[in-house]
């Protein structure tokens, strides 16, 4: 009987043997599109769908962060994670070294260069040149499988360097060609101007998360279907929206502009940013943006429409939160401050960061009103109200008489609060990897203070009530208009 019960027994899947130790061990390395310590604490995509899939199995998760590449494929060669985090798709060449799992982010291996080099249109211009790559990415496979049809490419790989790295020495002229990932050049572009996009070694595919050869299917098994809810609930679409979904707003003139901006005009006006935002618990970094969104940083900045000073107050605005000077610095970034306070206060409590900033930024461009319009549309059309990613399709049909005589408000120009969020979204980007925080911001439950959390809310809305009440305390016009630059 003893014999039998031994042979009978049988050791605990690999799902069993987490859910026993109560534990998710995780490797990954730093990179936007993956995991890096943000404002309010670890995230990225790959490391928000990792803590919602270690929620989803009941046990924490545990990350480890290796150097590169190189050091994760190895950890998970030899078993020692549960799951690798490298930022690569599936390969050929790993169907006996790993199994792997789509993440629902596509991207492919781009050949870039210095805009003072003469631009390459395929492999065949590069013959006698050298491509620069980092280590254990997915362009090597690449090369190696067009080699035989591009004579004379040859390349470097730099196991010190990551995506950044590359780029930066692109940007200096040290190198003069490489090979990075779409998403990690979109990511990181609007710091690296003098870099610029040739064309594409093969086609777009998943990036995945890797798993060990020896492990059993219970784990993937479990991911997957924890992958196929997240897509059907929309949170990989609301992540996807969240990381890359406003990367395409700031063009090489744009970023340069920017950048030099950066270094010559916001010194001047760090340390008001700084106080006011203090002062209404906000990001500095964010109202510094929603600044350079609307004057360049320029106070005594003058649009067509009457708006003026360095945050672009309207009359009525200004006289509204007591503002005097629209063309004085430190009283335009006060009352933009306070005014932006308010508008973020006003979106319903329900709706999670950063989702509720990023209305209140609409909201602060086209006015409160116009927005609840939206909202209703995107109610009707039976998509999430309290979601920016559906609500910003919806923004622009406030444009067309179709849709906006079915409003309360009417018409908008609604494709403009969809690119004034956008662009704030960029400059915030940048801000937030060049410049450091306030040294102490008085948090709250609902605050936009960190933009680093998300969540759906529900879809329910404001009450008429609440609407006229909300009329009936604020200026006639809540847009805020850019000027003409």
């Amino acid at each position: 009987m003893i014999l039998l019960s031994l042979n009978g027994c049988s050791q605990p899947s690999t799902l069993q043997e987490i859910r026993n130790e109560g534990v998710l061990h995780v490797i990954t390395r730093v990179a936007p599109s993956i995991y890096y310590e943000g404002r309010g604490g670890p995230t990225g995509y790959d490391y928000e769908l990792a803590k919602l899939f270690a929620e989803e199995l009941g046990v924490k998760l545990r990350l480890r962060v290796a150097d590169d590449n190189t050091e994760v494929l190895s950890v998970i060669s030899r078993d020692f994670a549960h799951i690798g985090m490298a930022g690569l798709s599936a390969q050929p060449l790993f169907d006996n070294q790993y199994k792997s799992l789509p993440t629902g982010i596509e991207a492919q291996s781009i050949v870039v260069y210095n805009r003072d080099v003469e631009r390459p249109e395929s492999l065949s211009d590069l013959a006698g040149e050298r491509l620069h790559l980092v280590s254990d990415s997915n362009h090597e496979y690449q090369l190696q499988a067009i080699t035989n049809t591009a004579s004379g490419v040859s390349w470097q790989v730099h196991p010190g360097l990551d995506a950044a790295g590359i780029l930066a020495r692109l940007e200096t002229g040290e190198l003069s060609y490489a090979v990075v990932s779409s998403n990690e050049l979109e990511l990181n572009h609007v710091f690296f101007p003098q870099v610029k996009q040739a064309f594409a070694l093969g086609d777009a595919m998943q990036l995945a998360w890797l798993f060990p050869i020896n492990q059993d299917d219970s784990l993937v098994n479990a991911a997957k279907a924890f992958m196929e809810k997240m897509r059907e609930n929309g949170t990989i679409a609301q992540l996807a929206e969240r990381f890359y979904g406003h990367l395409d707003h700031l063009n090489y003139v744009g970023a340069r502009t920017f950048m030099h901006h950066v270094e010559n005009r916001l010194p001047k006006y760090e340390g008001l940013f700084r106080e006011n935002a203090s002062v209404f618990n906000m990001d500095w970094r964010l109202l510094a943006a929603i600044g350079y969104q609307e004057s360049h940083w320029r106070p005594n900045a003058v649009s067509p429409t009457g708006v003026r000073g360095l945050m672009m107050l309207t009359r009525n605005t200004a006289n509204y939160i007591g503002i005097n000077n629209r063309l004085d610095a430190e009283e335009s970034i006060q009352g933009g401050a306070k005014y932006f306070r308010i508008v973020h206060e006003k979106i319903p409590d329900r709706i999670a960061e950063p989702d509720r900033t990023w209305f209140a930024l609409a909201s602060y461009n086209v006015g409160f009103g116009h927005l609840e319009d939206a909202r209703r549309l995107t109610t009707s059309a039976g998509k999430n109200p309290d979601r920016w990613m559906d609500v910003k399709e919806f923004l622009p049909l406030l444009a067309q008489k179709e849709w906006y005589k079915k409003t309360r408000y009417g018409y908008a120009r609604g494709h403009e609060p969809v690119l004034y969020v956008q662009n704030i979204r960029r400059y915030y980007d940048v801000l937030a990897r060049v410049m450091k925080p306030t040294e102490r911001v008085a948090a709250a439950p609902s605050s936009f203070v960190g933009l680093e959390q998300s969540a759906d809310g529900r879809s329910n809305m404001d009450s008429p009530e609440e609407d006229a009440e909300h009329r009936a305390s604020l200026p006639p016009e809540l847009g805020m208009v850019p000027p003409t630059l």
